[in-house]
C-alpha cells in the first residue's frame, strides 16, 4: 500500500498539463500488457512521445506491470489472443513458457509470444483508458487544490497587498492625483 500511494503521489506532483500526464501514464499502462519484458520502458517512451504524454509519468506507468499482476496480465492476453486468432487455448501454455524460455530456440516460443501481442492490443488499450480517464481527474483536482493551497498561502504572507500596491498607479509617486 505505502509504495502504492508513493506512485501515485509522484504521479500527480509530475510538471505538465493533466492531458500529458494522464496520457504519459496510459502508455505506460498499455505497455504493460505486451510481452516484450525488457522493453517495456523503451516502448512506453516512444508511445507517449508520439501521444504528446509525460515520459517520467509514462516510466512510472509500466509498474502496473509487476511480478504479481503479470500472470494475470499474461492469461487475459493470451486468452484474448486465441480469442482473436481463432486458436485454441492451450491449458498451460503461459507456465510452460517460463521452462521454454531458458531452454528452447526464439522461434520455438513466437507462436505464443505472437498470440499474447496480438491480445495485448485491445486488454492493454481498454486498461490505458481505464487508468487514463482515471489519472487525468486525479492530476486536475490535485493541481487545482494545489493552486487554490498556494494562493491562500500568498495571500496570508501578504504578498497580494504588496503586488497589488506596487501595480496600482494611484499609489505611485509619478501618478498622484492633481489636487
Amino acid at each position: 500500500m505505502r509504495s502504492g500511494k508513493y506512485f501515485v503521489k509522484r504521479i500527480l506532483r509530475l510538471s505538465g498539463s493533466p492531458y500529458m500526464i494522464a496520457a504519459g501514464v496510459a502508455a505506460g499502462v498499455f505497455t504493460s500488457f505486451t510481452p516484450f519484458l525488457g522493453f517495456h520502458f523503451l516502448i512506453s517512451w516512444a508511445i507517449a512521445f508520439v501521444i504528446g504524454g509525460n515520459l517520467l509519468a509514462a516510466a512510472i506507468g509500466t509498474a502496473v506491470g509487476n511480478p504479481i499482476t503479470f500472470p494475470f496480465i499474461w492469461g487475459a492476453t493470451y486468452s484474448t489472443g486465441c480469442f482473436l486468432t481463432g486458436r485454441r487455448v492451450v491449458e498451460g501454455q503461459i507456465h510452460s513458457l517460463k521452462h521454454d524460455l531458458v531452454h528452447e530456440s526464439f522461434s520455438a516460443i513466437w507462436p505464443t509470444i505472437k498470440v499474447m501481442a496480438i491480445g495485448a492490443v485491445p486488454v492493454g488499450l481498454v486498461f490505458a483508458l481505464i487508468f487514463y480517464f482515471i489519472t487525468r481527474q486525479a492530476a486536475i483536482a490535485y493541481q487545482h487544490r494545489r493552486k487554490a493551497f498556494l494562493a491562500r498561502k500568498a495571500y496570508e504572507a501578504g504578498r497580494w497587498r504588496k503586488a497589488i500596491a506596487e501595480h496600482d498607479p494611484a499609489t505611485t509617486p509619478d501618478h498622484r492625483p492633481a489636487v
